[in-house]
């Protein structure tokens, strides 16, 4: 009997330190830690540890436990049958973007009964993109990878000259894309006009699309001048993004073939346009086929 006890007890540490990030409300500090690295764990900020946990400073040590949420600190949504991103993002006035880094999405798919947080503390929406306030702590950095965007961005859109951010200090994050969204509203607006175009194997005209013809015909009618090639090499060309915008690519793996195999155009709210078997078509991301073979979003440089 006091085996059994002690196996359990021991098997129910390992469960608590092995909880999902979103659902824990405390954690252990572990070798390596530092405020800034469990703020960006958690989704939160320095200032809201420190104030959490009544810290005078930023320094903290090895198996301390420290509070990571605060009580209400985050509203949940339970998604139903019907919802998308940005029809939930429309709701709660957040992007959709924010409900992915929130989440720990790596894409649009969600389903019925999933529990997502729609809101979160440290970030505020503005019309001209994300305004972050400075924490004490971090670093152009730091906030670069958060917001997957690079340093140099961030000093652009601040007109900064240097590094030097100081605590209080509002940042504006733009979305990576927002100077692309004309191009990639041509891409989606040409790549309309052809649903209903039959399939024809190493088809790039309005006679017939193959998956990569597609892409290579409808990128060249919107200005974006492309080479032909396959779908692996219109992967390989391309650079991943988590954060797609309409116009950019959707690759799937293992349909007719190992490896990359499919490609087509993201329209945004979980669905892609493509030429599939039965010709063009709007395909929704979280299909019973499509979902387990989707490969991620790209885009080109």
């Amino acid at each position: 009997m006091k085996k059994t006890i002690i196996a359990f007890t021991t098997a129910a540490l390992v469960s608590s330190f092995a909880a999902n990030p979103s659902e824990a409300a405390s954690y252990r500090v572990q070798s390596g830690d530092s405020l800034s690295v469990i703020a960006y764990k958690y989704n939160t900020s320095v200032s809201n540890l420190k104030s959490w946990n009544d810290l005078n400073s930023d320094l903290i040590y090895v198996n301390q436990l420290l509070e990571v949420s605060a009580p209400n600190s985050a509203t949940t949504y339970t998604v139903q049958s019907g919802d998308y991103l940005s029809k939930i993002g429309s709701k709660f006035d957040v992007y959709v973007a924010e409900l992915k880094e929130w989440n720990n999405l790596t894409s649009d798919v969600i389903y019925p009964g999933q529990s997502l947080i729609v809101s979160s503390n440290g970030t505020s929406i503005t019309a001209s993109g994300t305004s972050y306030t400075v924490e004490s702590g971090d670093s152009l950095s730091y906030i670069a990878a958060r917001y997957d965007v690079t340093v140099s961005q961030i000093k652009s859109w601040n007109g900064l000259t240097s590094d030097t951010i100081y605590i209080g200090q509002k940042l504006t994050i733009n979305s990576t894309t927002q100077t692309s969204d004309s191009v990639n509203q041509n891409v989606v607006d040409v790549a309309k006009k052809y649903i209903g175009t039959p399939y024809a194997w190493g088809g790039t005209t309005p006679k017939g699309f193959d998956c990569s013809g597609f892409i290579y015909y409808v990128f060249n009618q919107a200005g974006q001048s492309i080479p032909r090639t396959n779908t692996d090499g219109y992967y390989s060309k391309s650079v991943a993004i988590s954060n797609p915008q309409p116009g950019d690519l959707v690759f799937f793996k293992n349909t007719y073939k190992a490896g990359i195999s499919h490609m087509g155009i993201y329209l945004g709210n979980g669905e892609f346009i493509h030429a599939s078997d039965s010709g063009v078509t709007v395909s929704k991301l979280n299909n019973t086929y499509w979902a387990p073979k989707f490969a991620g979003y790209k885009r080109f440089n």
